[in-house]
């Protein structure tokens, strides 16, 4: 299965309307958003890609009229701040908070966990937990980026976009 993971969009609808053109050209089968969509109409466009999406809560987000606007779409699972899912048989972990993250990481539970929120793409390890942040769509600190996660070979890849 291939897993395509963004973070911090922002309301940069242009930067995400290429990461998922770009996605959609590497196959992806599923999408995962850790959050900071910002306005709520980035959901909209998050749907329009026609697969399964996954998203949790950034820090800035709007609870109420996000979550009320993520109802309408049958593709979109708004978790919460943070979800647990088992994608091929691989133990993944979603937040938003690199400090939850990170603590996620350390319980062995899972085989990978996505978080966002420093705008820096990142792949480390904590044990034999993956922990990955896709970096940024928005293009604040840099060149706005995703991640793909290939459950096949655990590997993940990062593009610029």
């Amino acid at each position: 299965m291939i897993i395509g993971i963004i973070s911090d969009s922002h309301d940069n609808i242009w930067n995400l309307e290429k990461a998922i053109k770009k996605m959609k050209e590497k196959s992806i089968n599923i999408l995962i958003h850790c959050g900071d969509f910002c306005a709520p109409f980035v959901i909209d466009q998050l749907a329009a890609i026609n697969l399964p999406v996954h998203c949790v809560f950034g820090n800035i987000d709007d609870r109420f009229t996000t979550t009320r606007k993520c109802d309408k779409f049958s593709n979109i699972t708004l978790h919460g701040e943070m979800a647990e899912l088992e994608l091929d048989e691989k133990s993944i972990a979603v937040t938003h908070l690199p400090q939850f993250a990170k603590g996620l990481a350390h319980t062995g539970n899972y085989d990978i966990v996505f978080y966002g929120h420093t705008h820096k793409n990142n792949c480390s390890k904590i044990e034999k937990t993956l922990l990955v942040n896709p970096g940024e769509i928005m293009g604040r600190l840099g060149k706005p980026s995703f991640a793909i996660y290939d459950t096949s070979s655990e590997k993940v890849e990062f593009f610029d976009i």
